[in-house]
């Protein structure tokens, strides 16, 4: 990944290459926490230390990379995880700067510190981002989606990729791999509204282009870009109004408030911006804006940009937040497999003799073809006024709710939950059934899995 990612960043690519630095720094630590036999949680926090201090160290920005670690990975602010990830990014930026390695710093100060009128307006930058990051991310989708329909090669996506945004930097470079200096220019020089908006247009298409074509990278640079991008023509628009607002304002703040949008992390932008500018004002402008943002994209849309990938590819975490244990207990583990079943067509003398009074409290009922057909409860087997003669079929119950073997412990609550029963049959795929699961042991085992998951994520474990 790391090397994919560096080969479509120096070939012009629109990707970033923050994708290659938490990878690695989470590969690292993921590798050395399994040689040490580390716990889950443990191994976890040493994960997110991992990617927390690649970006740290990349951006020069300690405190960035640790909320980074936390919001972004980790997905909770553990007291248990704190030291180890505060010290992993202060020994991160210590290194870098021993080595003499250059971080990708955003040295840009602030012009003046906000007013309470200020951070209205920012906080309605935070809505704007949070839509224009929402349309990003669906159009990163839909290019993927449409380039999947062509049935072009694999490997020709990156040439046809290479040549649209080849065209693009025809207009302007700054639509070129990252667009670290693309995004100094912008800020130092001054450009007109007409040309902020051309870049912001071709670099989105450009990044869109890369990603459905193949390319490796992430977003996280190319929404800072961009961001920055969209505070200055917002600061732009005001300004043709008759409204006041520091551009370069708008711009650190457009920069924060896009990234959580389509990354997540609204502390993690936030404090990148106060370790840029060392700016308190400012840094509590991104951070109003950034929730704005953040509140935004979680209600209409659900997912940061990673985990909307996920999502494309079948996963159903919605964040950070570790739901490995959910997806783990899968149906087909916790069902029972010694159910009883007759057939259908059978009568009430046929189980009567076969399955004594107080042998067993249901049996599966089971058609000609061997298929599911219905749940038969004794108790009313046993009921009075019941003729002997009765079909089995007449009192089979949840004929058409049932619960699939894939089916992790999240959906068979809700299916429990409409069914309004508390036992279901498991049915494979083909119709045959594989065995029974009762609601209140699925209560059971999700309230100690959640108990076991409180303790990991408090350290009392």
């Amino acid at each position: 990944m790391c090397a994919q990612t560096l080969i479509s960043n120096g070939v012009g690519a629109s990707v970033g290459l923050e994708a290659a630095y938490a990878q690695a720094g989470g590969a690292a630590a993921s590798a050395l926490g399994q040689r040490l036999r580390l716990r889950r949680h443990d191994l976890r926090i040493l994960v997110g230390a991992g990617a927390g201090a690649a970006i740290g160290g990349a951006f020069g920005a300690p405190l960035a990379g640790a909320f980074y670690a936390f919001e972004i990975v980790i997905g909770s602010y553990t007291p248990s995880a704190i030291a180890p990830v505060a010290a992993a990014g202060l020994s991160s930026v210590l290194v870098v700067t021993l080595a003499g390695g250059e971080p990708y710093s955003i040295d840009v100060a602030s012009q003046s510190s906000p007013d309470a009128y200020q951070y209205l307006l920012f906080a309605a930058l935070g809505l704007v981002c949070a839509v224009l990051g929402i349309v990003l991310m669906r159009l990163v989708a839909l290019a993927e989606l449409g380039i999947r329909k062509t049935q072009l090669p694999m490997v020709l996506r990156p040439a046809l990729g290479g040549l649209v945004v080849a065209g693009l930097a025809l207009v302007t470079p700054q639509v070129l791999s990252s667009g670290h200096g693309a995004l100094h220019l912008d800020l130092a020089t001054q450009t007109t509204l007409a040309f902020l908006a051309t870049v912001f247009v071709l670099k989105s298409i450009a990044s869109i282009v890369s990603l459905g074509c193949g390319f490796r990278g992430g977003l996280f640079f190319a929404s800072l870009f961009l961001g920055s991008l969209a505070g200055q023509i917002y600061a732009r628009l005001l300004g043709l109004g008759g409204v006041e607002l520091a551009v370069i304002n708008a711009a650190l703040v457009g920069m924060g408030a896009l990234a959580v949008a389509i990354v997540g992390g609204p502390l993690t932008m936030s404090f990148l911006v106060l370790e840029t500018t060392r700016d308190f004002g400012l840094g509590a402008s991104t951070l109003a804006a950034a929730l704005v943002a953040s509140t935004v994209v979680r209600e209409q849309f659900g997912y940061s940009f990673s985990t909307w990938r996920l999502h494309l590819r079948g996963e159903t975490i919605r964040s950070a937040r570790d739901v490995g244990w959910i997806n783990a207990l899968k149906v087909g583990r916790m069902m029972r497999q010694d159910v009883g079943a007759m057939p259908a067509s059978a009568t009430i003398a046929e189980l009567r003799s076969r399955f004594p009074l107080g042998s067993t409290s249901r049996v599966i009922l089971l058609d000609a073809a061997q298929g599911y057909a219905g749940l038969l409860m004794m108790a009313s087997a046993y009921g009075e006024g019941v003729e002997s003669d009765t079909p089995l079929q007449q009192l089979a119950v949840n004929r058409e709710v049932t619960l699939s073997p894939d089916m992790n412990i999240e959906e068979a609550m809700r299916v429990f939950e409409g069914a309004e029963t508390e036992e279901l049959a498991v049915v494979a795929p083909d119709g045959a059934v594989l065995g029974l699961l009762a609601e209140g042991y699925v209560a059971r085992r999700y309230a100690r899995e959640l108990e076991k998951a409180q303790q990991d994520l408090f350290g009392e474990r």
